[in-house]
């Protein structure tokens, strides 16, 4: 079998540390913004030449915590983890090539230590995560609203109601917290956990935060200092 071999062009550095409590997908939560930081030796400013031209863009990146394994069928998530589907009518991190598809909205470009670096919003990543390119959004190609969505479409709309102590909003800079609301309500626990009893922790913007979720509601306990 042909191999190849690609190095990441960029990483990402975003305000989850860790898997739990990432969006689902991409755009779900256009309030998480995060950073595209580039590789020693892709940071040439000209390569971002005609960037700041396009709204969006399309990242391609690698599941680097998901492991080797995969199996031809998955269960996902929002099924409730028990019916399976094949591998390739799901977005599921364990595939035979570990390779994520990403569409941001680019907020624009920016000066910092490692060179010119791209702001974006609605990225579904955690910190570090390698990028292997990056590619512009074609509205007039890439948009198709009319399109059936699978086993999703039943879903993609659900959403809890938040309930917080407004003191805990002290804890984190506005739009930190307004992106921490959008999170809870888009429920990131698993399909498969419905104890109103448990407490969960989730590491964001580096915080410790602890929620609980009963029927459709969730409640923000605590924020925390790691």
């Amino acid at each position: 079998m042909d191999e190849y071999t690609f190095q990441p062009v960029a990483r990402i550095r975003s305000d989850f540390p860790e898997k739990f409590g990432i969006p689902r997908q991409s755009g779900l939560l256009p309030e998480l913004t995060s950073r595209i930081v580039f590789e020693p030796g892709f940071r040439a400013p000209e390569m971002l030449r005609g960037i700041e031209g396009y709204d969006y863009l399309w990242l391609i990146w690698v599941f680097s915590e998901s492991g080797n394994h995969w199996s031809p069928t998955v269960r996902p998530p929002r099924l409730g983890g028990n019916a399976r589907m094949g591998v390739f009518a799901t977005r599921s991190p364990f595939r035979p090539n570990p390779i994520g598809l990403s569409s941001v909205r680019l907020l624009g470009i920016e000066d910092s230590p490692e060179g010119k670096c791209l702001r974006i919003a609605g990225a579904d990543l955690m910190d570090g995560t390698p990028v292997l390119d990056i590619k512009p959004y074609l509205p007039f190609t890439d948009s198709h609203p009319e399109a059936r969505g699978g086993f999703s479409d039943p879903v993609r709309g659900d959403k809890l109601r938040v309930e917080a102590d407004p003191a805990l909003a002290g804890k984190l800079p506005p739009e930190k917290w307004e992106a921490l609301l959008h999170i809870l309500a888009q429920d990131p626990r698993p399909s498969y956990q419905h104890d109103p009893e448990r407490v969960y922790g989730m590491a964001f913007a580096g915080k410790e935060v602890r929620f609980s979720v009963d029927g459709d509601v969730a409640k923000l306990l605590e924020i925390r200092e790691k």
